[in-house]
């Protein structure tokens, strides 16, 4: 039986080297992983490839690794809420594969559930499609994307339990429970851990998560 480890920050930190591609769950400044992040910027470490929703802002969780250029890649739909980061995105510091919003938890939840990839509309007729395989269904043009995962990911929780469990507050629901689903392996950051969580109420089962840091 796999079984969830309950860890601390030093650990965890043990986890993030060189070159580490890392999914990062959260939606702007909500449901993201921040204290972990924050001990992350204090470690020297560099040339890191992000896959996240947004790139936050220059002060919180992995918004403060770009504004140190410890980033060399960033898969998201947007980075317009960091201004440090599009500062230096125009100064060529760091590459973007910018995705459509849609089609980033698209490729995610592809990797999750083992999909080999998609046909979808949207980007067609863009920079997004260029050296994408093109398919007409229905009369209709479509571009090929192909899964997105990583070998790490870091989410954020309200609530596990002692089999690893976890349970969300609010919208911090967002990119979370299925970026757990489809990294190697799952580090939890949560605010609580209790004896037990209703299985009715659990969202992301302790199986898919390989180790949680209260913080």
């Amino acid at each position: 039986m796999i079984m969830t480890e309950f860890i601390d920050m030093e650990k965890a930190l043990t986890f993030i080297e060189d070159n580490s591609e890392i999914m990062i769950g959260g939606f702007g400044g909500c449901g993201i992983p921040r204290k972990i992040f924050k001990k992350i910027s204090e470690k020297d470490v560099g040339n890191l490839t992000l896959i996240t929703n947004d790139a936050s802002y220059p002060d919180i969780a992995h918004g403060i690794l770009l504004a140190q250029n410890k980033v060399k890649k960033i898969i998201c739909s947007h980075i317009g809420t960091n201004k440090k980061a599009t500062e230096l995105y125009s100064q060529n510091k760091f590459e973007v594969e910018f995705v459509p919003q849609g089609t980033f938890v698209e490729r995610i939840r592809a990797a999750a559930f083992g999909i080999g990839g998609f046909y979808t509309p949207t980007g067609v007729g863009t920079e997004i499609a260029q050296g994408k395989e093109k398919r007409i269904i229905n009369g209709k043009e479509y571009i090929f994307e192909k899964p997105l995962s990583g070998d790490l990911c870091i989410i954020n929780a309200f609530k596990a339990d002692k089999f690893g469990n976890l349970i969300y507050r609010g919208t911090a629901r967002n990119f979370n429970p299925i970026m757990a689903a489809a990294a190697n392996t799952v580090i939890a950051e949560v605010e609580d851990i209790v004896d037990e969580i209703d299985h009715n109420k659990v969202i992301t089962p302790g199986v898919l998560v390989d180790y949680i840091v209260k913080t």
